[in-house]
């Protein structure tokens, strides 16, 4: 599956009181893996950015003046994410402005229609999986960045590629952990089972070599104060089934 981790910066919060899009960064991944293929364009906007913008992006209006506008790079940057899962961060407001500027686009050129995006890409709301995952907590990025202990200690300012590169790595954490493991080489890796990340090296232990731990006292207290605890919230707990089942008790205690 390919997908696209994206994100924008803007002259201001509400493409409907003409804010536009001044930057958008990108980087794209397949079957879960990065591929180091990015997309990366600063933008004119023509228009002021707003001063409470620049306090969060530090583009100044100085530095996007020698900038293509959208028009120039729309169809580049079109063909780098149609068709693919776009992986945003708060995702209605990034898609808002993107569908803005092709709405704008459209009025003053001829060619085929780009856009709504969402009904050329798959859209997942990685603001919206860490709200479910996290309910109740702080879910922006740089606290995700802190939960899943990822350095994201370049990020002073934001930045809309930077800020794709650490929600890439967010969003790996947040719906799998290690994401480079390759199983064996049947799965297309090389003689020693390595395609482009981890391996997993076997190790060859000799019957009766495996030490088995008891839990002791307090760790056996500990796991039954865990078992009341999920009892109580559930009002349920399989483990009791597990325990219950012939030949499993004391095994699981």
């Amino acid at each position: 599956m390919r997908q696209i981790v994206l994100d924008t910066e803007t002259t201001g919060i509400d493409p409907r009181d003409g804010h536009r899009l001044i930057e958008i960064g990108a980087v794209e991944m397949i079957n879960r893996r990065l591929t180091g293929a990015t997309y990366h364009q600063y933008i004119n906007p023509q228009r002021e950015v707003e001063a409470e913008a620049i306090a969060v992006h530090g583009i100044t209006n100085e530095a996007l003046a020698d900038k293509p506008v959208f028009a120039e790079v729309a169809d580049a940057f079109w063909d780098f994410i149609r068709g693919a899962e776009l992986v945003i961060h708060n995702a209605a407001f990034d898609v808002g402005f993107i569908d803005n500027e092709f709405t704008l686009l459209q009025a003053v050129r001829s060619g085929p229609n780009l856009g709504p995006v969402a009904e050329y890409c798959r859209i997942l709301d990685t603001l919206k999986l860490a709200r479910d995952r996290h309910p109740g907590q702080r879910n922006n990025l740089d606290a995700l960045c802190k939960r899943y202990e990822i350095d994201n200690g370049r990020r002073v300012l934001h930045g809309a590629l930077l800020d794709a590169e650490i929600l890439a790595e967010v969003y790996l954490a947040m719906t799998g952990g290690q994401t480079a493991l390759t199983l064996d080489a049947e799965e297309g890796g090389d003689s020693q089972g390595v395609s482009g990340g981890l391996s997993i090296r076997r190790l060859a232990l000799a019957p009766g070599n495996l030490k088995v731990l008891r839990p002791g006292a307090e760790e056996l207290a500990a796991h039954q104060a865990k078992l009341d605890r999920i009892r109580q919230a559930a009002g349920t707990c399989h483990w009791d089934a597990l325990a219950s089942e012939p030949g499993l008790v004391g095994r699981l205690d």
